[in-house]
């Protein structure tokens, strides 16, 4: 997909202790030019 795809949206982001942090998927959302509403990083058990 292009980066334009998701230039105009919003995203809510939930990491994984475990697995991917939210912080590394906000870093990559970030450069599509989506707006980052929310991110966080859980322990899901």
């Amino acid at each position: 997909m292009n980066k334009e795809v998701f230039a105009t949206k919003t995203a809510i982001i939930l990491g994984d202790r475990d697995g991917i942090p939210g912080q590394a998927i906000e870093a990559c959302i970030k450069t599509t030019g989506a707006h980052v509403a929310f991110s966080t990083t859980e322990c899901f058990v």
